[in-house]
């Protein structure tokens, strides 16, 4: 077991099955040594858990945005997985994440979202998971998703 599984067990996470394309894309691209990650969602077995805007009483609360945010990571962290052959100790850093998050008009607090993917990936990979990072307001994502993430990793 490494490193990394090592702390997906103390925090009680276990990935999921690399959630397969719902259109004409692939999961993952290496170029050299990096890997770019299409776009997750916030999704279980096939089944989108987390749908419409964030940010007001008769949507989505930013809480409840976080949460989307850590499931697309999640996603995304399988997906880099397979890329790594099944070994997340190929990973030498999270280079990049974007984070594009359904929100009402006027709403401005998607870094609050976007910190659910950023904090998950630092207590996972320690300082080799600090990144930069995007965190965009969008007036619909694919599937009515919440959150959709983009991550890019360097592998060792």
């Amino acid at each position: 077991m490494g490193h990394i599984d090592d702390a997906l067990n103390r925090l009680g996470i276990i990935l999921p099955p690399a959630p397969k394309p719902v259109a004409s894309y692939v999961p993952f691209v290496r170029s050299g040594n990096l890997v770019y990650i299409s776009g997750q969602l916030p999704s279980k077995e096939g089944k989108v858990l987390f749908t419409g805007a964030v940010g007001s009483p008769l949507s989505l609360s930013v809480e409840q945005g976080i949460e989307a945010a850590k499931l697309c990571t999640l996603n995304a962290l399988a997906v880099l997985r397979d890329a790594c052959g099944g070994d997340l100790d190929q990973v030498a850093r999270i280079v990049r994440i974007g984070v594009f998050v359904q929100s009402v008009d006027l709403f401005g607090e998607q870094p609050k979202v976007a910190n659910g993917a950023s904090d998950l990936l630092v207590a996972i990979f320690g300082d080799a998971g600090k990144h930069a990072r995007a965190a965009v307001g969008t007036n619909a994502l694919p599937l009515n998703a919440a959150v959709e993430i983009e991550l890019l990793a360097e592998l060792k």
